[in-house]
């Protein structure tokens, strides 16, 4: 069975005290929609053995927010094997943004189960900054592991 690979980019900005706050956001649908810890992931997404991973990113940001990626070098910060089969592989690079300005793209689903009928949902319901001690309980457990590999390489370049 092939591997499922994801790619996506973390967006992190400078705080005014020098710590730095990362964006996230909240999963879109039905099954995350009354939970709040584990229930928010790093913009992200599925790509084939056709696309770059660094392409992939890219494409699911934009898909995902509805925005243009920031302007910035972006730091590598490797890949993590999620709990579900998963590889994830993830960059982060320096930016600001709105979350209000935030489209996010939509999914169709079945729901409810077993019904026949067919919804759209949005893939992140809401954005937010976090400073990295509070996004950690947020983020779903296997990416947790780019808040600390982001720490480590904006403080080896501050």
């Amino acid at each position: 069975m092939p591997v499922t690979r994801s790619a996506g980019l973390l967006v992190f900005r400078r705080t005014g005290d020098g710590g730095i706050e990362v964006l996230i956001g909240h999963m879109g649908g039905p099954f995350w929609a009354r939970r709040e810890e584990a229930a928010w992931t790093v913009p992200k997404g599925e790509y084939g053995p056709e696309e770059a991973p660094e392409d992939a990113a890219r494409r699911e940001f934009r898909e995902e927010l509805g925005l243009p990626v920031p302007d910035g070098d972006w730091l590598a910060l490797g890949e993590v094997r999620q709990k579900g089969g998963k590889t994830v592989t993830v960059w982060a690079v320096e930016g600001d943004l709105d979350p209000a300005a935030v489209v996010p793209g939509t999914f169709t689903m079945e729901w409810p189960p077993r019904s026949g009928v067919r919804a759209d949902f949005p893939e992140l319901d809401r954005v937010g900054w976090f400073a990295p001690e509070a996004a950690e309980p947020l983020l779903v457990a296997g990416q947790r592991v780019f808040l600390e590999r982001l720490l480590t390489r904006v403080r080896g370049r501050a």
